[in-house]
């Protein structure tokens, strides 16, 4: 059998950028980043293109895709707004924050898994708002990387897997955040709830709202529609078996195997050996966000028997987020 074509991977020079863009117009796939992640971009109005999405990642069509957009006024002819829609959009956009809002007529029902609400955001990332104000449309983009598996950061993850599925690659480096998007669902605006931590903190958004911020906590299992991305019990998972504790103490320690990985926040003091990772020398959150996708790729990667992280005490935004998905990611699916 002949080998499978590998997606090619592109600078973002004008050129490229207009080449890639207008492949999108087309109704084609580009995987190109954002400041989150990785993200698989397609036409958002383009019921075709966004199923090709779906066949791309292996995705559930009960799971719905972010529409990302280039302006407010752009986001305003797929969803509806009201006055506090548009004020948190004012306040975070361009940025790490993603709004369910009742969806408008024109926004394919695959889209918004049949939903009557979409997700939408409006970026950070300069590339990929290029890629949207040169295609002229809205781009629907779910994580650039099979589905349930590690989300990407660089286009070399993307290229690992995804690079026999899709054609076209933009290589803008590693992502700045490295977790996805805070979801804020405020189809009521009188009950706004987080659906997924993130960059941006719930005490943020309130002070903006006015109000306090619900804490959606249902899990959703596959085959049931979500009402936004990454809120499934099963997401991000390395293929190698991944156990949260609350703290590695060294008699903890003593009971794990040396074939087993050990995952910390920061450097453990005193401690060293082939199987002691950690996130970042010193705590710093922002790293630790930055790196946790990348470690998780490269301990599966390390043919260990199990992975053993440590989730990140407190309440701060992006420790809620980097706990959600380890939690997420060593989720066990059910029979």
């Amino acid at each position: 059998m002949p080998a499978k074509r590998t997606a090619r991977v592109y600078r973002p020079t004008s050129a490229n950028m207009a080449r890639l863009a207008k492949v999108l117009a087309q109704g084609g796939l580009v995987a190109a980043p954002t400041e989150t992640v990785y993200g698989l971009a397609a036409d958002a109005l383009n019921a075709k293109a966004c199923r090709a999405i779906f066949r791309a990642k292996g995705r559930p069509a009960s799971d719905p895709l972010i529409v990302h957009v280039g302006s407010l006024a752009q986001a305003e002819t797929i969803a509806e707004f009201s006055e506090c829609a548009r004020e948190v959009a004012k306040t975070f956009w361009p940025g790490p924050l993603t709004l369910v809002l009742p969806k408008k007529s024109r926004v394919p029902s695959i889209v918004t898994s049949g939903l009557p609400s979409v997700a939408v955001r409006m970026p950070a990332h300069q590339l990929f708002r290029d890629l949207i104000r040169r295609s002229g449309c809205p781009l629907a983009a779910p994580s650039a990387n099979p589905f349930g598996y590690v989300s990407p950061t660089t286009a070399e993850h993307v290229l690992t897997g995804l690079g026999t599925r899709i054609e076209y690659i933009l290589d803008g480096g590693p992502a700045k955040i490295g977790v996805e998007s805070t979801i804020l669902d405020l189809r009521d605006p009188c009950r706004p709830a987080l659906l997924r931590p993130g960059f941006i903190s719930i005490k943020a958004i309130g002070a903006v709202l006015g109000q306090g911020v619900i804490a959606y906590r249902r899990k959703v299992r596959p085959r049931h529609a979500a009402i936004a991305p990454g809120m499934l019990e099963h997401h991000y998972s390395p293929r190698t078996p991944l156990i949260l504790v609350k703290k590695l103490t060294r008699q903890s320690m003593g009971r794990i195997s040396t074939d087993e990985a050990l995952l910390f926040l920061k450097k453990p003091e005193g401690l060293s050996g082939k199987n002691i990772f950690w996130l970042t020398e010193d705590g710093r959150l922002e790293q630790a966000a930055h790196r946790l996708f990348k470690m998780l790729r490269q301990l599966d990667d390390g043919h260990w028997g199990k992975i053993h992280a440590e989730l990140i005490t407190g309440n701060a935004s992006l420790a809620l987020a980097v706990n959600d998905r380890l939690t997420r990611a060593a989720a066990v699916l059910p029979l």
